[in-house]
């Protein structure tokens, strides 16, 4: 795992030793990426250069040193990520005669490349991905991301220059670049928490699409191709399977996926949480593994939040050699400044930080991790997928005024006077975050469609356009796409794919683990396990009422029942008490009425107003004046001298 990133100076300004340090300059600011070693490849006459550091996995020596340029001499590549069937297109390969100087997957691609043409090699790769190649015969650069989106690009045509890198502090490191804040991706961030793909927080600038290959010549337009498309995807016919049949081949491609994860020439471990995928993915792993899987888990001070007991007991039962460490509100306050810097765009999921201190944790003896990610997506998994559906069918037909007083009667009592009373349920029947739960209800009811109704239950702040003065909320394609897909629960599955997996999951956990120079990896998001997934009838991955049936009874073959099941609860973060308490002071400068004032990112008088009702326990705002918070810290790291 690395990162990569450079340039071309379309308007020839830089020559020799000016290239090269430029591009040094970028990578240098990924070296959390890559602190193993550097590299740096420059063409004078074409005006191009590459940066690049390393984090070795695959074949450490020398001979796996980046940019590496094609034995033909025609392609020169940088490269981040992992192709975890590279030896199998190597022994393809040198069938047809090709000969190779090390071990790496990423001379096997330049490889292929040569032999196959771009789009046909990616086509090929199973694994997880992002890089540029300079193809000296045709003068053309291309930039690709893996299918999914799990490995970053940036990419941007301005001000007489070609950028791109894994992140965008690297872009900010090139001079004779003005950044220019994006309000409109602002607005998309105050409802979502994260800006979605391809917006980033800077105009001009672009995150490439998961699934994507982008095409540049010098002097024309950029060119993208969707080289997989999960529209596509998602439109393909369910297919008639039984139930053992559906289980067995699960199973088997599940193995396989696990299994070719674990190829590494360094320490390997996994991320536990003790939910269904994080504990299916370690069942696998100690099933192909001849001695106890390094196993990794976060747990909290406050009791509703915790769930490294039921990590323990997964462990316990599999016989990993587990290592359990606390987030205490303390240890927050700790990682909380940090964020800015390792998510260098504003990014508010409060889960990466006890994303952020496994990483650590586990990086103090393992270089690679595996994760359960891409479950919940992939199989119907989250709450939402049951509960929305189920709702929508039942509420429909209900008059809207009806539907809004009874929204009105829920918001009407405090969140934790809901959590409170949910405390008189038994146990086994109590749901994880009960009040947010019913909050989220609450905003159900008063949708006039289905659309409205799944934007409603992503959305922290309702009316973005007024909270960010100048901001214009832009609508991706793939709402537009997502309305072929007739069943509902499939269509959230689908958008969440698209936008919130990339967007925030994946770009949480790729810059929570490589802040720490921690390789992750997500077996669940091998691109062939999707595809299955959706060959399935809805009813293999949400049955009786609860998602990832399928998944289950895979997990039953190594876990028992009673350890797994539960209510589900997520990564979840009581950052709502923290706002009240020891992270108050802290929020209370970054939301200062004339702070907010002066720099004009927000309307100063709708954040105060949901600032005041949370510290009086008025309502559910936590979620979305977090992100306030994330969104002026980043501004304080990154906005100086960046031109409105």
């Amino acid at each position: 795992m690395c990162g990569i990133a450079g340039f071309i100076d379309l308007e020839g300004q830089l020559r020799g030793g000016e290239l090269e340090s430029a591009a040094r300059g970028m990578a240098d600011a990924l070296i959390h990426r890559g602190p193993d070693s550097d590299g740096i490849w420059r063409d004078d006459e074409a005006g191009i250069a590459f940066g690049f550091r390393r984090l070795a996995i695959l074949d450490v020596s020398e001979a796996g040193s980046q940019p590496m340029v094609s034995v033909n001499g025609r392609y020169v590549i940088v490269y981040n990520g992992e192709s975890y069937n590279f030896r199998d297109l190597r022994r393809e390969l040198e069938e047809g005669g090709a000969t190779f100087r090390g071990e790496s997957d990423t001379e096997v691609l330049l490889e292929g490349f040569a032999r196959w043409g771009v789009p046909a090699t990616v086509k090929r790769l199973i694994g997880m991905f992002a890089f540029a190649l300079w193809d000296k015969a045709e003068r053309r650069l291309w930039l690709g991301r893996d299918r999914l989106g799990i490995k970053p690009l940036y990419w941007g045509l301005v001000d007489g220059l070609f950028l791109f890198g894994s992140e965008l502090k690297a872009l900010r490191a090139k001079s004779g670049w003005q950044p220019r804040l994006n309000r409109d991706a602002l607005a998309s961030f105050a409802r979502f928490n994260y800006v979605p793909p391809p917006q980033t927080i800077y105009k001009d600038i672009h995150k490439l699409e998961a699934g994507t290959l982008l095409s540049f010549h010098p002097g024309l337009a950029p060119e993208s191709m969707r080289y997989w498309d999960m529209a596509e995807i998602a439109a393909r016919p369910r297919r008639e399977i039984s139930d053992a049949d559906a289980i067995a081949e699960a199973e088997a491609l599940l193995s396989e996926a696990v299994s070719m994860r674990l190829i590494s020439d360094v320490p390997l471990g996994a991320l536990l949480s003790g939910g269904v995928d994080s504990s299916l993915v370690v069942a696998l792993m100690q099933q192909a593994s001849d001695r106890p899987v390094k196993t990794f888990t976060i747990g909290f001070d406050e009791a509703g939040f915790d769930e490294s007991v039921h990590a323990r007991a997964v462990a316990e039962h599999l016989g990993t050699d587990h290592t359990e460490v606390t987030l205490s509100a303390e240890r927050a306050c700790d990682l909380v400044p940090g964020l800015a810097d390792w998510y260098d765009e504003p990014f508010a999921d409060s889960s990466a930080l006890p994303t952020r201190l496994v990483s650590e944790v586990a990086r103090r003896h393992v270089t690679v991790a595996l994760s359960g990610d891409g479950g919940d997506e992939g199989f119907l998994g989250y709450n939402r997928y049951q509960a929305a559906d189920s709702l929508w069918q039942r509420t429909r037909a209900l008059p809207g005024p009806l539907r809004r007083l009874a929204a009105g009667g829920i918001r009407a009592v405090p969140m934790e006077s809901w959590d409170a009373m949910a405390k008189l349920l038994p146990a086994s029947r109590r749901p994880g975050l009960p009040g947010d739960k019913l909050y989220k209800l609450a905003g159900m009811l008063r949708a006039e469609s289905p659309d409205d109704a799944y934007r409603g239950l992503v959305s922290h702040w309702s009316d973005p356009e007024a909270l960010v003065p100048g901001g214009q909320e832009q609508t991706a394609a793939v709402w537009e796409a997502a309305r072929a897909i007739p069943d509902f629960a499939e269509r959230m599955a689908f958008l969440d794919t698209m936008t919130y997996l990339p967007g925030d999951i994946l770009h949480k956990v790729d810059r929570a683990s490589m802040s720490i120079s921690l390789e992750a990896r997500v077996p669940l998001l091998d691109h062939r396990v999707i595809e299955f997934a959706w060959s399935l009838p809805r009813h293999m991955r949400m049955r009786d009422g609860q998602g990832k049936w399928l998944l289950r009874q895979v997990l039953y073959n190594h876990v028992p029942r009673d350890i797994i099941e539960r209510p589900k609860a997520g990564f979840a973060v009581p950052v709502g008490a923290w706002l009240r308490g020891p992270l108050r002071d802290w929020a209370e400068d970054l939301l200062d009425e004339k702070r907010l004032r002066e720099e004009g990112w927000f309307d100063a008088a709708i954040v105060r107003q949901a600032w005041d009702a949370h510290l009086a326990g008025r309502g559910n705002h936590w979620q979305a004046l977090w992100g306030v918070c994330m969104a002026q810290a980043w501004g304080a790291r990154w906005a100086n001298g960046m031109a409105a």
